[in-house]
């Protein structure tokens, strides 16, 4: 279960290999080194997993920063 935005951080640099800190958290997606639109499909399925509910998609397509990711997924 997603319980923190570390939780979340921890996700993508481990399952991604993404580097993605707290300092980056509200950045673009698009300035993630490495950040692609796959990542944002795998994303919202890992996420829909570990909550146990379904996400919005055309509010997590909104999302512009992996913060506002983090807010439609544990609303």
């Amino acid at each position: 279960m997603l319980l923190s935005l570390d939780d979340l951080l921890a996700l993508l640099n481990d399952q991604l290999g993404l580097t993605v800190s707290a300092a980056s958290v509200d950045d673009p997606l698009d300035t993630i080194p490495g950040w692609d639109s796959l990542h944002l499909l795998w994303l919202i399925t890992t996420l829909e997993t570990r909550t146990g509910r379904r996400i919005a998609m055309a509010e997590f397509l909104e999302a512009g920063s992996l913060a506002e990711i983090y807010d439609v997924a544990t609303r």
